[in-house]
């Protein structure tokens, strides 16, 4: 079958087929998507035109997407949109970590606050004076004081000098 000469054919089968199956794939998408999801639309545009110019044996080996024409405002528009959405991802994350840290931080004072208990719990006299014992440095004090009205006094070793409050 022949339909004419080259001019013939791009202007009856490859414009009209062309047309079509971009129409048909973009009215699709929002402007948004065509622009970032380019890759997906060349696949479906490329199969779509096989199998519409198969029957008139023209062969399609590659499609080629090249400028949809978008004024530079749109593309930056959409550009913003998706830089404010990714904005938008990282303040959600930024909360639901405040919100992880801070709830280790209740867990972790909680914890503590059942140990401080469980600790009152166990202490005795005898244990505070064990502990008192063990942390004692085996010096004994240089003034003491008496628990009435008695004045301090100085029981200072002989030879040493008398601490410096009570000269």
């Amino acid at each position: 079958q022949q339909i004419g000469d080259e001019s013939q054919i791009v202007t009856s089968i490859l414009s009209p087929a062309i047309s079509e199956v971009l129409k048909a794939a973009t009215s699709k998408k929002t402007a948004e998507e065509i622009i970032t999801k380019r890759t997906e639309l060349k696949a479906e545009i490329d199969n779509s035109l096989k199998k519409r110019l198969e029957p008139y044996g023209v062969i399609v080996r590659d499609v080629s997407l090249i400028n949809f024409g978008f004024s530079p405002e749109f593309s930056k528009a959409i550009e913003a949109k998706q830089i404010a959405e990714q904005e938008a991802k990282q303040a959600e994350f930024t909360v639901k970590k405040a919100t992880q840290d801070a709830q280790a931080e209740i867990n972790r004072a909680k914890g503590q606050a059942e140990a401080q208990r469980l600790q009152r719990l166990t202490l005795t006299p005898e244990l505070l004076q064990q502990q008192a014992i063990q942390k004692w440095n085996g010096q004994f004090p240089t003034v003491m004081g008496g628990g009435g009205s008695l004045p301090l006094i100085n029981i200072a070793p002989p030879g040493q000098p008398a601490s410096p409050a009570a000269k």
